[in-house]
């Protein structure tokens, strides 16, 4: 197998501290996809990551560029950095790397979508993937405005399709997610995993084609904060994450 094509994930934080007269100013960079890439690995399976502060510069342009990885997973990254280029950003005609996405997966490619603020509309709808190729060829619509569920309460995933092979002899139950975003599943999509809420109940892991490749929607994190800890310790986590790249990839 190729690797895997990971955007996203990685984030600045800029702190100001004050001590009576005196401020002072500091700043860290974190990787919040350190325990999935692990699990892949473990797995077999190869990752190549673009945190979000390279993707305007360095996200394939081609389906040539594309061809490179087995899958691509978008985990908490917004559509304007994908879709901002350099030449763009100077005023000239650039590609539209979403539409891109949407091309190669009808073409056979595997594309995964990951949870988080930055994911679906997002916490505050800045993340702006609804109407774009990428919701085109997802097996889930975005809904209008923001759509982040936060649940620290937990939220326990319920099984749909125990005979799916994304989860097929996984350990169960699955442990317990704290958020996740929300989508609206399309008819061709396979609800495998959901979550109730209230009186509803939430996709949590859909499944779909699009054309001549397929397309899968998670809609938590991949690590934390909405991944529990209990989740990233489960024994299954790397087969489960490990099998929707496998699935994707038309492997299982």
């Amino acid at each position: 197998m190729k690797p895997v094509l990971l955007a996203g994930e990685t984030f600045h934080t800029t702190s100001l501290t004050s001590k009576g007269y005196d401020p002072g100013l500091s700043a860290t960079y974190s990787n919040g996809a350190l325990r999935y890439i692990e699990g892949l690995r473990a797995e077999g399976i190869e990752v190549v990551q673009l945190g979000g502060e390279r993707c305007e510069a360095e996200f394939p342009r081609s389906m040539d560029q594309l061809a490179a990885y087995s899958a691509v997973v978008l985990s908490d990254i917004g559509s304007l950095s994908l879709l901002l280029t350099p030449e763009s950003r100077a005023g000239r005609r650039s590609v539209n790397r979403l539409d891109l996405l949407r091309e190669w997966v009808e073409h056979g490619g595997g594309l995964m979508m990951a949870g988080g603020y930055c994911s679906y509309q997002g916490v505050d709808g800045r993340a702006m993937y609804g109407g774009t190729g990428v919701e085109w060829c997802l097996p889930v619509q975005c809904v209008n405005g923001p759509d982040a569920v936060e649940a620290p309460e937990g939220l326990d995933p319920d099984v749909r399709q125990a005979d799916h092979s994304i989860i097929a002899g996984l350990p169960q139950p699955f442990p317990f997610v704290l958020g996740m975003n929300r989508v609206i599943p399309r008819n061709q999509g396979d609800v495998v995993l959901s979550c109730k809420r209230r009186n509803g109940s939430l996709p949590l892991l859909v499944a779909g084609s699009y054309g001549h490749g397929r397309a899968l929607a998670w809609t938590t994190d991949i690590g934390p904060h909405w991944l529990s800890q209990d989740f990233m310790a489960w024994s299954g986590y790397d087969r489960f994450m490990a099998n929707m790249i496998r699935w994707l990839c038309f492997e299982i």
